[in-house]
């Protein structure tokens, strides 16, 4: 939503600024997700861990079925929900493990299928991407779609590596916020040093080429040329992006944890957008259906007051509602679903 990037100024590269990385902040807390259906500090085992695993797999299937759903209505979005989904099951079989293993197959997943996926779809085509109003096919889900999971799932493993880590405690956090900025300073910096120095790497990218470092200023990645997997730009699925991403997503979270506990009233004067949080998956569906109604097509390029309304509108319901209900009404739903976990033994 909002105003398209191109048009420059503070509103233009605050819009920037958000591109991709709020998506990789929103697979990073699916990490986070996991581990809280599965055991916050300990991994549940046992019959409490077949149970959890059972309600992690639900809830993956409802959102495959929901995001399908949605995308097949023509909204003119690129639904996360059913890839949200196959994350979900792709990372299940990961959730007894520790912080440090966590984060080591995170690392090494960064670093290996962002390449793997590069190779894939030369092989299968990266053109053949559908249509809107298509269904996301497993083809999709994995390499070709908006958010493919091959360069996704590092993003999910990293948020559970970070939500199995006492995040409490100031060393942690302080540890945190360091490593945070190491990834951003490796991902970002690593893909500009790459675009100015390797010969003709930028003027293969295309116009624009030499801000593919943190810009779509260049337009889509291509298949076309190689170059592409030294850019870290918004969505371009390479190694470098994910490492700045995920850099940016943990200083986000190791920020907001700093400040609400630093700043008791803050936490007070956050309570509509920590409503929001608690209610994430109806907040995402109203908006898309708010899209859908208000007939908006052009996306990014909406006028800030259209923004800005969503924002509010999405604010006001969620604290209202929260002053009623423990759980949004999606989230109601989701419980009542994985609730039938408990008839596993």
């Amino acid at each position: 939503m909002g105003p398209d990037p191109d048009q420059g100024g503070v509103i233009g590269f605050l819009m920037e600024l958000a591109h991709g990385r709020s998506s990789a902040l929103f697979a990073f807390l699916a990490g986070f997700a996991v581990v809280l259906i599965t055991g916050r500090v300990t991994p549940k085992t046992g019959l409490a861990g077949r149970q959890a695993a059972a309600k992690v797999v639900i809830r993956a299937v409802i959102l495959l079925a929901l995001g399908t759903a949605l995308t097949m209505s023509g909204i003119p979005v690129d639904v996360i929900l059913a890839f949200y989904g196959l994350y979900f099951l792709l990372v299940l079989p990961l959730y007894r493990l520790g912080p440090g293993p966590l984060a080591a197959i995170a690392a090494g997943t960064a670093l290996v299928l962002p390449q793997v996926l590069y190779v894939v779809q030369q092989a299968i085509g990266s053109s053949g991407v559908r249509s809107p109003g298509e269904p996301d096919g497993i083809v999709s889900l994995l390499f070709t779609g908006a958010y493919p999971a091959l360069a996704w799932i590092p993003f999910v493993i990293a948020g559970m590596a970070v939500a199995r880590l006492d995040l409490a405690a100031t060393a942690v956090r302080t540890r945190l916020a360091l490593t945070g900025a190491a990834l951003m300073i490796v991902g970002y910096g690593g893909s500009w040093l790459a675009l100015h120095v390797v010969p003709g790497a930028a003027d293969a990218i295309g116009a624009g080429g030499a801000n593919a470092w943190w810009s779509d200023i260049a337009g889509s990645p291509s298949g076309d040329t190689p170059a592409w997997l030294l850019a870290a730009s918004p969505h371009s699925e390479t190694t470098l992006s994910i490492l700045g991403n995920t850099g940016v997503a943990i200083m986000v979270v190791t920020a907001c944890l700093a400040a609400t506990d630093a700043l008791p009233r803050l936490q007070s004067l956050a309570r509509p957008v920590i409503a929001v949080g608690s209610m994430s998956l109806t907040a995402y569906v109203f908006h898309l259906v708010g899209i859908r109604l208000l007939g908006i097509e052009e996306l990014p390029g909406s006028p800030l007051h259209v923004l800005l309304g969503f924002i509010a509108a999405a604010m006001v319901f969620a604290t209202v509602w929260s002053r009623f209900h423990q759980r949004g009404p999606l989230e109601w739903l989701m419980t009542k679903a994985t609730g039938l976990a408990r008839h596993i033994r």
